[in-house]
């Protein structure tokens, strides 16, 4: 299960999110857009039946949600290629079908759920697209280029705590909540936050959770 981010807007934009989703059948459209829609955080969900018709909305969409039904990567990915879509998520029966779209450095932030999602699944990939963060299967999915090269050299390891504080970080807790979850003080938060941007090269906690997702030391 994916944790729930909380704080809407610390890894995600200022206001609320416009979605358009694409899938064929207007069954499909209606429940992907009863569930988007029911989140605090999206303002307006626009549904279109095909990516051709996706063209009407690109200019105005912030993610975009595509329903696989027979579409190849070719054509997704070729139907993406000039949008300013901050990401977009491709949902499938089959979870696999969905993650083979997926390019090798995408220009978007990309994720991929199965059919099944539920709105708690969909809150927190929704909001890790809008921070521009990659999020699904770690064998799936590929992570947003602009973190870093995968050349990049390992960071210093972070130890037991830290990562704790980490994962705690990103799923959007503030210091007070972390201190009560983790039995320490407030004070001790700071100190391994603050060991935690020296040994990843960050300057904030959004930096912070990028480049912990992007080295492979927490998961979203």
């Amino acid at each position: 299960m994916l944790d729930k981010l909380q704080g809407p807007w610390e890894y995600g934009a200022s206001e609320g999110l416009i979605i358009c989703i694409v899938a064929s059948a207007p069954a499909l459209q209606a429940g992907l857009s009863s569930i988007v829609s029911e989140l605090e955080f999206v303002e307006q969900v626009f549904t279109t039946s095909s990516l051709t018709e996706f063209d009407e909305y690109h200019a105005i969409s912030d993610i975009l949600i595509i329903y696989l039904e027979g579409e190849s990567s070719t054509e997704i990915q070729t139907a993406i290629e000039e949008t300013s879509v901050l990401g977009v998520l491709v949902m499938a029966a089959d979870e696999n079908e969905a993650g083979r779209v997926i390019p090798e450095n995408p220009d978007q932030a990309w994720g991929v759920l199965p059919a099944s999602a539920n709105s708690e699944e969909m809150d927190v990939v929704l909001r890790a697209l809008s921070a521009g963060l990659s999020i699904g299967r770690p064998d799936l999915v590929t992570f947003h280029h602009d973190l870093g090269s995968r050349d990049d050299p390992p960071v210093e390891p972070l130890t037991g705590r830290e990562l704790e504080v980490l994962q705690l970080l990103a799923q959007g807790k503030a210091n007070k909540q972390i201190a009560f979850e983790l039995g320490i003080s407030e004070h001790t938060v700071k100190f391994h936050i603050s060991s935690i941007y020296n040994k990843l090269g960050a300057s904030n906690r959004t930096e912070a959770v990028r480049l912990g997702v992007r080295h492979g030391v927490i998961s979203l």
